[in-house]
């Protein structure tokens, strides 16, 4: 299986008959390995993002064995390391300022180790981008393993989402619907397995992203983490990077324009959430393809949905994956995608979806009969957002995409808090709820806040929608007319920043139109008695507020974009 004069660029390292080979090879045996573990093989780096902080990727130890079975079957030498684990659920303030510092470790481990060739194992929302980001930057044979959904939530005889349930529910107790002792059981019978949210929410959507991006094996988004399968393709992924590293199939090969072309179109099919627009605006950048908001809307904005599922729908993962996954989707929307496109199992989309069967047509419905039509993520521009803002017309109420309404403001999420449970807030709902300084600079990190719960008063009407705007995101499970991305953000002052209550809003998504009725002249003198907030003076945040970018361009550090790491050093100091 291995050829002892291959020439690696782990054998910068290894292959030296000199003191550093010496240090390199013997410190590294003494975990057992034998000396022709050193013989030119590839070393396959394992890049573990598993923690029992993040519950959803507290299972990938067990992953990254499989995977390592798989490289040791097809010749190769593995070796899993760690990098930043980023969960959504429990990481404060939020997993997106951690984004780009992940994305800087999981780069730096590569370029600085004897690795040939990558295995990412990703799950929660944050992790595989900034997984993808980091390797994109390196640019080495490598491949994606999603950590996979946990199993459908049962609670008193029906099925409940990760995540979707949660908003829902919550927004009942609020509403005193449901008891709190109701809530608190629906707790376990919702999170029964490991892995992640079994809705089509961020880590569900990025997944998908990833398989039609062509940068895992087919079927990866939705196995159930639970699944033995997931072990399979787990093991058989490791396998195909040993064969990546000899063909030199590198991430330059597999993510063109092509590709981020069809996974925007694929986001669409499935409801994926509004997150994948600024991670895969992030990954192209690091690649230096081309891609632009603006693409979005122009390339799957028309797209149907065919994916029934939570929080579009009606079902979840499992029933997804039981139904014929991705593929089966991928295949209904064959004629809208690039075929050509490679993948890392070194055949072509196009080869690897012609086949693919659906099991239930309830869970995937038909290209000419979707789900809903024209569900694709929608850009809005207007003098509130000169540079974008997005909405996901899928999740929204179909009679408020057109909508005037009065704003009803809030200077930040504290002040959100404080307020909106206050029976004497003049709110109603044909107002506009308004969030500021929740962007990249403004939370700092971009919170998901976006989706702001609706005032008790109103949600007692039965009221369970009403247009929301800021620039902010909001969890891929949650749901709702919810306009989010505004850019520029609050913070850095943008038009956003000006809006003051009793102002006219009105959204018209079919027009792509975000406007403030608000004169040229008033917001000019608003402007001039605006103040930035102030910004972080230490570690980590200072350094991300002063480099990141707007969300119209992914939210990532400037100084990290463009190609410029994609030569990895081939000699060892």
């Amino acid at each position: 299986m291995t050829t002892k004069n291959e020439k690696r660029r782990s054998q910068a390292w290894f292959g030296k008959q000199d003191r550093d080979g010496f240090v390199h090879r013997g410190w590294t045996k003494k975990d057992g390995h034998p000396h022709d573990s050193f013989d030119g093989r590839p070393v396959i780096g394992i890049c573990n993002s598993g923690s029992e902080m993040v519950p959803c990727n507290s299972h990938f130890h067990e992953l990254a064995e499989f995977v390592r079975r798989g490289v040791l079957e097809a010749g190769g030498f593995p070796l899993v390391f760690p990098v930043m684990s980023l969960g959504e659920t429990q990481l404060r303030p939020t997993a997106m300022l951690f984004r780009n510092l992940a994305s800087m470790d999981v780069e730096e481990s590569i370029r600085g180790n004897p690795i040939d060739g990558v295995v990412l194992i990703m799950g929660c929302d944050k992790s595989t981008p900034a997984l993808m980001m980091g390797a994109a930057s390196c640019n080495l044979p490598t491949i994606g393993l999603s950590g996979g959904p946990m199993l459908n939530g049962k609670f008193r005889g029906k099925d409940i989402g990760s995540g979707t349930g949660v908003w829902m529910m919550s927004e009942m107790v609020r509403a005193g619907q449901m008891t709190q002792e109701e809530f608190t059981e629906a707790e376990s019978c919702m999170n029964r397995s490991r892995g992640t949210c079994m809705t089509m929410g961020t880590a569900s959507t990025m997944a998908c992203v990833v398989e039609a991006l062509g940068m895992s094996l087919p079927e990866n988004a939705a196995i159930p983490a639970s699944d033995t399968r997931r072990n399979r393709i787990a093991q058989m992924t490791g396998r195909r990077i040993v064969e990546m590293v000899r063909e030199d199939l590198r991430m330059e090969k597999i993510l063109t324009r092509e590709a981020f072309e069809n996974a925007i179109r694929v986001n669409a099919a499935v409801g994926g959430s509004t997150n994948a627009v600024i991670h895969l605006l992030a990954i192209a950048g690091r690649m230096g393809v081309e891609l632009t908001l603006e693409d979005w809307d122009r390339i799957g904005s028309e797209m149907p949905c065919l994916l029934n599922l939570q929080p579009s729908g009606k079902y979840l993962m499992e029933d997804f994956y039981y139904a014929g996954g991705l593929p089966a989707v991928m295949r209904e929307i064959a004629p809208t995608l690039h075929l050509n496109a490679l993948t890392v199992n070194g055949k072509t989309i196009g080869d690897n979806i012609k086949d693919a069967p659906c099991y239930d047509r309830e869970v995937i419905k038909t290209y000419d009969v979707p789900f809903k039509d024209r569900a694709g993520i929608a850009v809005l521009k207007g003098n509130l957002a000169p540079n974008g803002a997005v909405i996901k017309p899928s999740a929204a109420s179909p009679s408020l995409l057109q909508h005037r309404g009065r704003a009803v403001v809030f200077e930040s999420i504290e002040d959100f808090r404080t307020r909106i449970d206050d029976e004497s807030l003049d709110i109603d709902e044909t107002c506009v709820m308004v969030l500021k300084n929740c962007g990249p600079c403004g939370y700092p990190g971009m919170a998901e806040v976006g989706n702001m719960p609706l005032p008790p008063k109103v949600l007692r009407k039965g009221i369970t929608d009403m247009v929301r705007i800021s620039d902010a995101r909001m969890s891929g499970t949650a749901y709702g007319t919810v306009v989010l991305h505004t850019s520029p953000e609050a913070s850095v002052g943008g038009p956003l920043a000006l809006v003051r209550d009793g102002d006219m809003i009105e959204l018209d998504v079919p027009a792509r139109r975000l406007h403030l009725d608000v004169s040229d002249a008033e917001l000019e003198r608003r402007r001039a008695q605006w103040v930035r907030p102030p910004s972080p003076e230490r570690g980590y945040a200072k350094l991300y507020v002063d480099h990141v970018q707007q969300a119209h361009l992914g939210a990532d550090l400037d100084f990290l974009v463009g190609s410029s790491g994609a030569d990895v050093p081939r000699e060892s100091h």
